[in-house]
């Protein structure tokens, strides 16, 4: 009896109240007026038809490829504690890692594979979307949003391969900008060049005409700054236009 006293005086509270504003619901408009009330709630809509969520319509491809996106975030933030962007100690610090970190090889490992996974689930996830037909009307902004992600998801894989600074990450990354000073307009050896060798995407990714210290702290700062927040932001975006459009596509 003295527990469920403590408890209902809990639950009559001020502070708590302030928290949990509806209560526990007793009736439809009560659960609505919940998910309406909590920031986190209200990430879904009020409601959604009961096909919308069977497992084969979804297969959970969109909530996975989110949740490796946060086993990245929470790794890479532990793996920034033990990593230095300079060719002087950048490889060392991928070695102590391996051998002398505890737990360091299956911190990063854990962070390359969910990376893996990530791309693949993101690309799974779009096949999804495509083979449901969620990209017609009115989702198709949504959709547009997904493709931009998907790129930046490959980007974001793109930019972490030569933090490692071994030679297969040297290697790789001077093969893919060379790419990328040959394409059209923004590189100076592709067609229709408006710009300069020392003014095109490459210097720009390089920060000078070969991958050198300014090449590993550009991607170190695109990699762990500037293309997560970006995703964030368009992670909110399409999250939102999900809820607004009535959660999943109810039909193929």
């Amino acid at each position: 009896m003295t527990e469920h006293r403590l408890i209902r005086n809990l639950r009559s509270s001020q502070a708590w109240r302030s928290v949990f504003r509806i209560g526990i619901p007793q009736s439809s408009r009560d659960r609505i007026a919940v998910i309406l009330s909590s920031v986190f709630l209200h990430l879904h809509p009020p409601r959604v038809s009961a096909a919308s969520i069977r497992i084969r319509r979804t297969y959970c491809m969109g909530g996975l490829a989110f949740l490796a996106f946060l086993i990245l975030t929470i790794t890479g933030l532990l793996l920034m504690f033990y990593y230095r962007p300079t060719p002087e100690r950048a490889y060392g610090d991928i070695e102590d890692l391996a051998h002398v970190v505890p737990f360091g090889s299956f911190l990063r490992n854990l962070h390359r594979w969910s990376a893996h996974g990530m791309v693949l689930l993101v690309i799974a996830h779009m096949v999804r979307v495509f083979h449901a037909g969620a990209y017609r009307p009115p989702r198709e902004f949504n959709w547009v949003v997904g493709v931009l992600l998907l790129a930046l998801t490959l980007f974001l894989s793109f930019t972490g391969y030569l933090l490692p600074w071994d030679q297969l990450a040297y290697w790789a990354v001077t093969v893919g900008t060379n790419m990328a000073a040959a394409a059209p307009i923004f590189g100076h050896e592709g067609p229709f060049a408006l710009v300069s060798e020392d003014a095109d995407v490459r210097a720009l990714l390089l920060g000078d005409r070969v991958v050198g210290a300014g090449a590993l702290l550009r991607f170190y700062v695109l990699h762990c700054v500037v293309v997560p927040f970006v995703m964030v932001l368009l992670l909110a975006v399409h999250f939102y236009r999900v809820r607004r459009d009535g959660g999943v596509a109810a039909r193929y």
